[in-house]
This record gives structure tokens, C-alpha cells and sequence, in this order.
């Protein structure tokens, strides 16, 4: 076979194969998440023999510690829904000191710095009821507890509240769910009373 006679084929199966893949019906799609369907925010009271009181959201339930190591009045506050929890503690600063429990809850929060691209705090103070503290909303989609906080009333009680998910952290897919339970905990803490 001559050489022209070779390129001319090789030039027509050039084009033949370009022609024939033009089809562009297919384009790969980016990933996605699933859409997040908020319920309607609704609380109710929790006042038991806690030496604290509060509303919740009627979607979350209230879970009791049963580990012999935890101190008494620590309480969980599950989103069954969200996959997701509160986690609150309780110190009776008659047993504690009020100084040493504000800078053990900062050192938890600033744990996830290394995950988080910043940490923005905003001080709780409700005259009303007593109450005063610090609430930590933690940026970054890999920090594995986007928002903390701890309220007192300075001279009896100490609560430390950290939201954690679980399942691996993506806060950027979960920011619907979190603002959604941020503001569960900002009603929560406005309804705060001290027994």
C-alpha cells in the first residue's frame, strides 16, 4: 500500500472517529446533598428535680446519662432526626470552681481549632434570669462540634452544652440543621431558670 494511499485512511478514520463521538448527552454531574426538610420550631418544658430548668424543641428528646462516671444532672438532648446530640454537663460550683470550669469549656472549644477556619464567640447575659455565659459557634466543615456554650448564674451552678453529630463532619452540607438547632438553643437558653 502506498503511502498516501495510508494516510488518506488514516485520515478518514481520524475524522470518522471524531465525527461519531460529538454526542454530548452525557455530562457528569457534580455531588449533591440531600434536601434537609426543617420541622416547624415548637417546645415544650423540661423541669424536673434538675436544679435547672428549660424549653426544648418538641423534636428532640431528652436522654439521661446512665454511666456510673458521669456526674448527676448531666442530660443528653437528641435530635433523632439529625443525627445529632447536645450534650450538657452540670457542676455545682459549691464543689467546683467557677474560673477553672469557664477555662476547661474554652479549652474544649478551641480543641477544633486545627479543624475549624475560625471561632466566633458572643456572651450570654439574661438579667432576668440570672444567667450569664459564652456561646462558640466553631466555622470549618471538618470541626466535629460546630457549637458550644456554658451559662452559670455565678455563684451555684455551671452548665456546659456542645453539639456534636454523628457521623462524619461536614458542616457545610449540615449548616441548615445546625442553624435550625442553634436556634433551639438560643430559646432554650432565654427559658434558662436556675432552681
Amino acid at each position: 500500500m502506498s503511502t498516501a494511499k495510508s494516510f488518506t485512511i488514516t485520515l478518514l478514520l481520524s475524522v470518522f472517529f471524531c465525527i461519531s463521538c460529538t454526542d454530548n448527552s452525557y455530562f457528569p454531574r457534580p455531588s449533591g446533598y440531600l434536601r434537609i426538610d426543617l420541622p416547624q420550631a415548637a417546645y415544650q418544658r423540661f423541669d424536673t428535680t434538675f436544679p435547672y430548668s428549660f424549653d426544648y424543641s418538641n423534636f428532640a428528646r431528652i436522654e439521661f446519662e446512665n454511666d456510673p462516671q458521669s456526674d448527676p444532672f448531666w442530660i443528653n438532648i437528641s435530635y433523632p432526626r439529625f443525627n445529632g446530640k447536645i450534650h450538657m454537663s452540670y457542676k455545682d460550683l459549691a464543689h467546683h470552681d467557677l474560673y477553672t470550669l469557664h477555662e476547661d469549656a474554652r479549652n474544649f472549644v478551641y480543641r477544633h481549632a486545627s479543624k475549624a477556619i475560625g471561632i466566633r464567640e458572643s456572651i450570654v447575659t439574661l438579667t432576668k434570669s440570672n444567667t450569664f455565659g459564652m456561646v462558640y459557634f466553631i466555622d470549618g466543615k471538618d470541626a466535629a462540634s460546630p457549637f458550644q456554650f456554658w451559662v452559670t448564674d455565678s455563684v451555684n451552678h455551671f452548665v456546659r452544652g456542645a453539639l456534636y453529630f454523628n457521623l462524619l463532619p461536614n458542616n457545610d452540607s449540615l449548616k441548615p440543621v445546625i442553624d435550625f438547632i442553634v436556634n433551639d438553643v438560643d430559646h432554650m437558653l432565654a427559658t434558662f431558670q436556675w432552681k
